[in-house]
C-alpha cells in the first residue's frame, strides 16, 4: 500500500496541512497519509500544546477522509523523536512527506542517510522553494500563506483565524481555550 508520513507538531493543524495532504495524494497517487504528530524530541523545544489537544485537532480535521490515519508512535514514552527510528519501526517503506524548507535542511538531520534509504521521499512546493534536486519526488502545490505560528499569535491577539483552520478545530480550540 502506498502510503505517505505527514509528521509535524500541529500546534494547531490547519488548512495548509491539509492542503498538502491533499496534493501528495493527488499528485503521487498514495492510497493513504499516516498523520504522525511528534512528541517531545531532545534536540528541540517541545509543542506548546498537550499531546492530547494535538491529537484531538487533528482527529477532528481529518475526519471523514478514509484514506488519512493518525498515528501516535512519536508520543510515546521514551520516543527519539529522530525520524529515522519513527522509519525502522514502520516495517514497510513509506513516502515521507517534505515542506521545502525541511527538504532543503535535510542533510542536518541524524542519521539522514539511513533516512533516505528508509523511505522515498517527497517535496511539497512552498513559495520561493524549487523543484527538487533528483534525490525525492515533487509534489506541486499552490502557495498558502499559513503558519501555526501565525495562528498561534492571533489567537492570543483575539484575531479571527476562521479562514486558517477547519471549523470543527477552531471550535475545540474555542472550548479548550487554547492559544491564549
Amino acid at each position: 500500500m502506498a502510503t505517505g508520513i505527514l509528521g509535524g507538531t500541529f500546534d494547531p493543524v490547519h488548512n495548509a496541512h491539509l492542503a498538502m495532504a491533499r496534493a501528495a495524494l493527488e499528485a503521487l497517487a498514495l492510497e493513504r497519509i499516516l498523520w504522525m504528530p511528534t512528541g517531545s524530541p531532545k534536540y528541540r523545544a517541545p509543542a506548546r500544546t498537550p499531546a492530547h489537544h494535538r491529537v484531538a485537532m487533528l482527529r477532528l480535521a481529518i475526519e471523514g477522509e478514509p484514506r488519512y490515519q493518525i498515528d501516535e508512535r512519536e508520543l510515546a514514552p521514551g520516543h527519539s523523536g529522530y525520524t529515522v527510528d519513527t522509519l525502522k519501526s514502520l516495517g514497510f517503506r513509506p513516502v515521507l512527506l517534505l515542506g521545502g524548507d525541511q527538504y532543503a535542511k535535510l542533510e542536518t538531520w541524524h542519521c539522514w542517510r539511513e533516512v533516505l534509504a528508509l523511505a522515498e521521499i517527497a517535496v511539497i512546493a512552498r513559495p520561493g522553494w524549487p523543484p527538487t534536486d533528483g534525490r525525492a519526488r515533487f509534489v506541486p502545490m499552490a502557495p498558502l500563506a499559513i503558519s501555526a505560528s501565525e495562528i498561534r499569535a492571533r489567537l492570543a491577539s483575539g484575531e479571527d483565524v476562521s479562514a486558517m483552520v477547519p471549523a470543527k478545530v477552531l471550535d475545540y480550540i474555542r472550548q479548550h481555550n487554547l492559544y491564549r
